[in-house]
């Protein structure tokens, strides 16, 4: 499977021009197959530099309370996404734990990653919103390199939230890892998994 030609992203609209919403019934279409691939079938070719940044220009576009922008995007590809992986198992061989050490496949295995860094800003807007904002440009972007017709996987591991990793990472202060976003294009097509009844999952509020 090979990721198929695209045209160029619409420019972005001027700040104050109005921006006609309409109907996509091939976005329900795209929303309702919806898959993500397996981390460990994701292969070259990976997403150019020019896909990398149409990518993270659609992810952050995403609601955002406050025009904080509270994240952002680390870009990790060839040997320098290798040498984060191999830092991360030294870090894991040191504490004698084989079984982190074993599970940085999904990490190696992608050509590409972009790690969403949730970073919250001072302020009015309460953290935990500044937080879900950070977990929908991880759902955007896995969304838009599915659309470009790449593979994606959304993980997040021992990694993202251990000490040592996230300074590896350069995190500071609040930061936290909302996701690593693994890209590549997919050995096979993914398949279907069971899926929750939403019926049982919906109820309405009444007075």
């Amino acid at each position: 499977m090979t990721p198929r030609p695209r045209p160029p992203l619409p420019t972005a609209p001027e700040f104050g021009a109005p921006v006609p919403q309409a109907g996509s019934p091939e976005t329900l279409d795209f929303l309702a197959r919806r898959r993500s691939a397996s981390a460990l079938t994701l292969a070259a070719p990976g997403p150019s530099r020019e896909d990398l940044a149409d990518l993270i220009r659609l992810a952050a576009r995403v609601p955002d309370h406050g025009k904080l922008a509270p994240w952002r995007f680390l870009v990790l590809e060839g040997a320098d996404k290798a040498a984060f992986a191999d830092a991360l198992e030294g870090l894991a061989l040191a504490r004698g734990d084989a079984r982190a050490a074993g599970k940085l496949g999904k990490l190696r295995t992608p050509p590409a990653c972009i790690a969403v860094i949730s970073s919250p800003r001072p302020g009015d807007i309460p953290e935990w919103e500044q937080r879900l904002s950070a977990g929908a440009v991880c759902a955007t972007l896995l969304y838009a390199a599915t659309a470009m017709g790449f593979g994606a996987n959304w993980i997040t591991d021992w990694y993202a939230y251990d000490a040592g990793a996230c300074a590896r990472l350069g995190l500071s202060g609040d930061e936290k890892v909302a996701g690593f976003i693994l890209l590549g294009t997919p050995a096979e097509a993914p398949r279907e998994r069971e899926r929750p009844d939403p019926a049982t999952l919906t109820t309405r509020w009444r007075p």
